[in-house]
Order: C-alpha cells, then structure tokens, then sequence
C-alpha cells in the first residue's frame, strides 16, 4: 500500500532515496545472513565431532573412576588434591558484528598431587581421562555457546530482511510510482490546458484580423 504523500518533485526525489536505502539494507542483511549461515554450519559440524569425541573421552574417564573406585574405595581423599582449575580465560571474536566467545584454557603440565604409596595405577588413568575431559569440555562449551549466538544473530537478520523485502521495499515502490504517476497526469492536465489557452488566443487573434 502506497504512503500518501504529496505529489511533489521534493517528494519524489526523496522516497526514491529512502528505496535505494532500503534496497542497499536488504542487499547487506542478505550478505549477512549467508555469511552467518556459513559460520554456523562450520561450527554444527564442528560440535558434531566433538560431541562424539568427549563421550568417548568421557566413557574412558568413569570406566577409569569405576576401576580406581573398586581398587581404592572412594577415591574422594585423592580428589580434593587436585588443584581447582583457574587457567580458564574467556575472549571474543566478531563475525559481522556477532561477538562469538573464545575460550582459552592455559595449558599446563600434568602434575600429579597426590601421593603413590596408597594408589594405583587405575586412580593416575582416571585422573589422565578427566584432564582429556576437561578440556574437550572447553572446546564443546565455545562452539556450542557460538552456535547459540549465531543461531540468534541469524533469526534477527531474517526478521529485519523479511520487513525491507516484503513491507518497506514494496511500500516505497509503490509510492514513488503514485507520486510519479501523479506528477505525469498533472503534466497532461498542464499540457492540455497550454493547448486550450493557445488555440483561444489564436482564435481570438484570427477574428480580430
């Protein structure tokens, strides 16, 4: 539906600068939107792997815990040795002005905390298994958490590329072409009404010979 606007040159120059705006938007929410589609199918079948690495890793881990749990009885004294993990840091990278998170875990050596006077071998395989947890887990977490985003990001560029693309371009299209279509129509009326004038003036002038 055509915007009433007055038929004006002013107008029309106007409405057809906000249409181009409107038509370079969509152009740019277009490119957009395939671009994060790309990103995120990357990261799909990134996740994809890694889901079905970590529950691998993690199977190995408690059939590791089970193993120690059975040869040491809880091996819950042994756990509280181990320090609590602050290598974690966390920064971010944009795509097309979607910040995506990077998560960084420090690497460090593996050290053990725990005497081997009173543990077995089974206790030092699970503590291996759940350092390989840890960090796939780190891994799952960014790529999930920028699927997450992405995911978002793209459902809001779709919304706003559907609005230009199916109220606000025809909207414009259609008032430029009621302004243009005005303004021609007046210049037939302005045209004919010349032609009116011109032959009464020379009438009047033939009889006045």
């Amino acid at each position: 539906m055509a915007q009433q606007v007055f038929p004006t040159k002013g107008n029309l120059i106007a409405q057809k600068k906000s249409l181009q705006l409107a038509l370079l938007g969509y152009e740019l929410l277009d490119r957009k939107r395939n671009i994060l589609i790309r990103e995120l199918m990357g990261l799909v079948e990134q996740a994809e792997q890694l889901r079905g690495s970590i529950e691998d890793t993690y199977k190995s881990a408690y059939s590791a815990l089970q193993l120690a749990n059975i040869s040491l009885g809880l091996v819950t004294p042994y756990a509280e040795c181990v320090p609590i993990e602050n290598g974690l840091s966390l920064s971010t990278r944009s795509v097309m002005g979607v910040d995506l998170p990077t998560v960084t875990l420090e690497p460090q050596e593996l050290d053990i905390n725990y005497g081997f006077l009173n543990t077995t071998a089974a206790l030092d395989e699970a503590y291996v298994a759940f350092d390989k947890v840890k960090k796939a887990s780190v891994q799952l977490a960014e790529t999930e958490n920028s699927i997450y985003r992405l995911s978002v990001a793209i459902r809001k560029t779709q919304r706003r590329a559907n609005a230009l693309k199916n109220i606000i371009i025809p909207n414009g299209e259609a008032t430029v072409k009621y302004i243009s279509d005005s303004l021609e129509e007046k210049e037939r009326e302005e045209f004919s009404r010349l032609k009116v004038i011109k032959a009464v003036k020379l009438k009047k002038e033939s009889e006045t010979i």
